[in-house]
């Protein structure tokens, strides 16, 4: 069955645009020989990852009730499913980060991200956008005080090694790794409050697409102002003199999760690929809401032909998990050559083939099974209680 009764196919072509853009960042060059980011680059770079966030939060939402929430013993059997999806995801990031594939992977910081948000599936839209806008400034804030006094960062991914010694894994998880749980819960807040609106139609999506173009625009033309400021530029780079124009360039390379620890409290002006400060998680969550809106939009003004083409489409949207860990497994030389850009097409090619097979059999994906086998076993005795009454 190509098109699920209820199933918003614009979540899973975001999705898919998130899973593409991640790909691209990883096989495409992302700068070039004069140290300036490629197109691709400036387009996915820090921004296909906190979509793949939002997108998540919206999951949870739509899970947990969708506009409405869940309570009493059904919420408390959603919660329970979604903690061990959470503990399975982190898992399977663990597995992979224990291979050679030079990828920083992310799975087991959206595992520990899904735990920090379970205690807000109670909560409604205005809240959880409230709780969303406080924590953009609230988690890199507290971020950038924490990280002087936790455990230096270790290279590489988290992996099963990693779990002798839990307590640096945790510090990096949550607040000094690539993806850190803290500052990111901003995305998941952001997710869930899209995922507690009704999205149907293409009014809202519209005004998403606009409300999130404005965020990103705004966010970062007054990083742009603050960073122009000769005093700011002397406090991130003590060392070396700057002008505006250098500075810029120096911020658009990736910060690798968050600003310099120890650095001037002035970094959280900047915006920079990965960095996590609030002026970049506005950014981002603007570019997301671009994304989503004009995906929704798109599917609800094509005809019911268009539909069924698109949720092919986006359908490897629908099997996230799978297709991004064959993508990380086809990064390790035993499986595929050393990479090159012009492999790029196969990554996409396999992707979307493989999420086209699954969205015309309207099957799950393998792992998307594995992770939601908890959520179902604990379903089934509040249906079959009521399939008794």
């Amino acid at each position: 069955m190509i098109l699920r009764p209820g199933r918003l196919i614009g979540v899973d072509l975001a999705r898919t645009v998130a899973l593409l853009g991640m790909m691209a960042t990883h096989v495409l060059e992302g700068y070039t020989a004069s140290g300036d980011p490629t197109t691709i680059q400036w387009l996915a770079g820090g921004r296909a990852s906190a979509l793949f966030a939002v997108l998540a939060g919206l999951s949870l939402a739509l899970i947990s009730g969708g506009t409405t929430p869940q309570a009493g013993r059904d919420l408390r059997r959603t919660t329970a499913g979604l903690a061990a999806r959470a503990v399975l995801i982190a898992l399977i990031g663990l597995a992979l980060g224990g291979l050679e594939t030079g990828l920083a992977i992310i799975l087991t910081y959206y595992g520990v991200l899904f735990l920090l948000g379970l205690p807000f599936l109670r909560l409604r839209a205005v809240p959880l956008a409230v709780l969303a806008a406080v924590w953009v400034v609230v988690g890199p804030v507290l971020s950038h005080l924490v990280r002087p006094e936790l455990p230096e960062r270790v290279g590489g991914s988290p992996d099963f090694g990693r779990l002798s010694d839990p307590g640096p894994l945790l510090s990096e998880v949550l607040f000094t790794g690539t993806y850190p749980a803290v500052p990111w819960l901003a995305y998941l807040l952001v997710g869930m409050a899209l995922g507690r609106m009704d999205l149907r139609g293409w009014r809202t999506p519209l005004r998403l697409a606009g409300w999130g173009a404005g965020l990103a625009v705004t966010a970062t033309a007054v990083s742009r102002l603050c960073t122009a400021d000769l005093q700011v530029r002397a406090a991130l780079f003590p060392y070396q003199t700057t002008t505006h124009e250098e500075a810029l360039k120096i911020l658009a390379r990736s910060l690798h999760g968050s600003p310099p620890t120890g650095g001037a409290w002035q970094w959280l002006l900047v915006v920079s690929p990965h960095s996590a400060t609030p002026f970049d998680l506005a950014q981002t969550i603007g570019s997301a809401l671009v994304v989503l809106g004009l995906a929704l939009a798109l599917v609800h003004v094509v005809p019911r032909q268009g539909k069924r083409v698109l949720a092919v489409l986006a359908g490897a949207g629908t099997i996230p998990l799978t297709a991004y860990t064959l993508h990380v497994v086809t990064k390790t030389q035993q499986v595929w050559p050393p990479e090159r850009p012009d492999t790029y097409g196969w990554h996409v090619a396999i992707a979307l083939g493989l999420g086209a097979i699954f969205a015309l059999t309207g099957r799950r994906g393998p792992l998307e099974w594995v992770v939601g086998w908890p959520g179902r076993a604990l379903r089934r005795p509040a249906a079959s209680a009521s399939a008794t009454r």
